[in-house]
């Protein structure tokens, strides 16, 4: 894990901004997720894209990332990212990542990271909604109202914190940082490394007087309710994504989104492919012989379809039009209908006499008798 440059997997400068990185992941999280993208290494790049932005998306774990190359903070000598992988503990000292830096990192040099803003808008978490479709109503979409849980900007005192009347002070212990140096002796001499605020916790501002409501932390849980337009033609594992309906963000910053991921349940008549719709019926042996045209079903309603004369057992047709939406592009998909030869497992005369003289028509031998009961047979 720490020898993969979490930057440069979502294609962002080391100084790149809360939003930039967020930005960055939305976009190939989407262009990568397995259920949009079938290439054989989409799963596996998904998988480092989200590895990338748990650590450079979070506050304290990206400030560790910069200063040690771990998220979980100092490891010890080995590993500090940058450097060559060719060997343990420093590694190389050419290019990126060499001595210079390695003290760098533990003198807090210029050029690190983990002196952000703390104090800086930070946009909420996203969250997820499975909702539950029939099968029809994929198809042809339909307006819902969905509720759960979220964090909430608390409205007695704005999201701030702060009892109403009050405001938050910046940190005594850390002047805002959030973070404080340490010294320690090693080996090496008497080195410096910094470490989270114990006063603020990282976030750079004390609270005298803290909100009765939210008790000082800005955020409320609420029960929250919105209006759902699912699109018609959605498939089962699609999502669609709700902006400013995820949890409140921090220091002032925008709600997270929240992504609907749709689960459809099966139907007893239709099986589906995309827009594509496949349904099975069952034809006469007079109907498949003389031809018909016959009553099909379909999503949007019965409709007639020719049979041709002498259509044998397994012949597809197509209703063009009579399957779904689809969502990228204009009209429906086909229905594909596929028929088989039904045949009757039990004869009245005037059939069983109409089949032999038939076969008789047809230059063939057949012992109507040879499905006749037992019984039938000793009679005769």
């Amino acid at each position: 894990m720490a020898n993969k440059d979490y930057y440069e997997i979502l294609g962002v400068s080391k100084d790149a901004s809360d939003d930039d990185i967020k930005r960055a992941y939305r976009k190939l999280a989407k262009k990568y997720h397995p259920d949009l993208n079938d290439a054989p290494d989409a799963a596996e790049k998904f998988k480092d894209i989200q590895e990338a932005y748990d650590v450079l998306g979070d506050t304290q774990k990206r400030a560790n990332y910069d200063q040690y190359g771990s998220a979980d903070g100092p490891q010890g000598f080995g590993g500090f990212g940058g450097g060559d992988a060719s060997g343990a503990g420093f590694g190389g000292f050419g290019g990126g990542g060499g001595f210079d830096d390695i003290f760098s990192q533990f003198f807090g040099g210029a050029g690190s990271r983990a002196r952000q803003d703390p104090t800086a808008p930070r946009p909420g978490r996203d969250l997820q909604y499975q909702m539950n479709l029939k099968f029809e109503e994929a198809i042809f979409g339909k307006k819902t109202t969905i509720t759960y849980n979220r964090e909430a900007e608390c409205q007695t005192c704005d999201g701030s914190g702060a009892k109403p009347g009050t405001h938050p002070e910046t940190c005594h212990n850390c002047g805002g940082s959030g973070y404080v140096v340490t010294e320690q002796n090693t080996p090496l001499g008497r080195m410096q490394s910094q470490q989270v605020c114990p006063v603020c916790h990282g976030t750079g501002k004390e609270i005298k007087e803290k909100c009765p409501t939210c008790g000082g932390s800005g955020h409320v849980d609420e029960r929250h309710e919105v209006e759902v337009t699912v699109p018609a033609g959605v498939d089962d594992g699609q999502q669609m994504r709700l902006q400013g309906q995820g949890e409140a963000g921090e220091n002032g910053g925008p709600y997270g989104d929240l992504y609907i991921i749709f689960s459809v349940q099966p139907s007893k008549d239709f099986q589906r492919d995309g827009a594509d719709i496949y349904f099975k019926t069952n034809l006469s042996f007079a109907q498949a012989a003389l031809g018909d045209e016959i009553n099909v079903k379909t999503v949007h309603g019965d409709v007639k379809m020719k049979v041709p004369a002498g259509t044998q057992t397994g012949t597809t047709f197509r209703l063009k039009g009579k399957g779904a939406p689809r969502l990228r592009g204009n009209g429906n998909g086909d229905e594909k209908v596929t028929v088989s030869i039904e045949t009757p497992k039990k004869l009245n005369k005037g059939q069983k006499e109409a089949m032999v003289a038939f076969a008789k028509a047809s230059g063939e031998k057949i012992d109507a008798n040879t499905n006749h009961s037992f019984f039938g047979k000793m009679k005769k």
